[in-house]
């Protein structure tokens, strides 16, 4: 049985066989701006699927997020998103573990300093920005200071008595 022609299956069906049959610019994506960008940091891996890249059991993932080490996003529905991000930091969960043989506690301390040196670099980027603006402003103000000079003005100064006796004698 074929699906109805206004279910949203039959819609689907539809578009999909007019697609490269005559039309102009068919099967092309529409120009402009993509609706929805990935970065490393956008949740998109449910536990399983994160459990699977990161070499770990789903179960030590919950134990991690229920210690704070690496604390995915949620769902409506409370379910956990991993993203890309999150999935290097419970390899670098793992490797601390097991390598260095650092405890859960001392990793959670890790991660917090790591966190604290970023949050303190980004913050230092900003200052610099700031200053080097401002240093900016102020060559601009003071280039406009010197221009607005008058040229044909002398300097004064100021002429200091003296008690001192001069005595001339013309030459001979």
């Amino acid at each position: 049985m074929s699906p109805h022609p206004d279910s949203p299956r039959g819609a689907e069906a539809r578009i999909g066989a007019g697609i490269g049959e005559g039309l102009p610019g068919a099967g092309r994506r529409p120009a402009g701006p993509p609706t929805y960008v990935l970065t490393e940091d956008t949740p998109v891996y449910v536990i399983s699927v994160a459990a699977e890249l990161s070499g770990l059991h789903p179960q030590t993932l919950r134990q991690y997020d229920r210690l704070g080490l690496v604390c995915p996003d949620r769902t409506a529905g409370r379910g956990r998103r991993y993203s890309a991000r999150d999935i290097q930091q419970l390899r670098e969960v793992q490797r601390l573990s097991q390598d260095e043989g650092i405890n859960l506690a001392g990793i959670k301390r890790i991660i917090e300093l790591e966190n604290q040196v970023a949050a303190l670099q980004s913050r230092v980027s900003e200052l610099v920005d700031a200053l080097e603006g401002a240093a900016a402003t102020l060559q601009q103000r003071e280039a406009a200071v010197h221009a607005s000079y008058r040229r044909d003005l002398v300097p004064y100064q100021q002429v200091t008595q003296s008690s001192a006796l001069v005595v001339w004698r013309p030459k001979r």
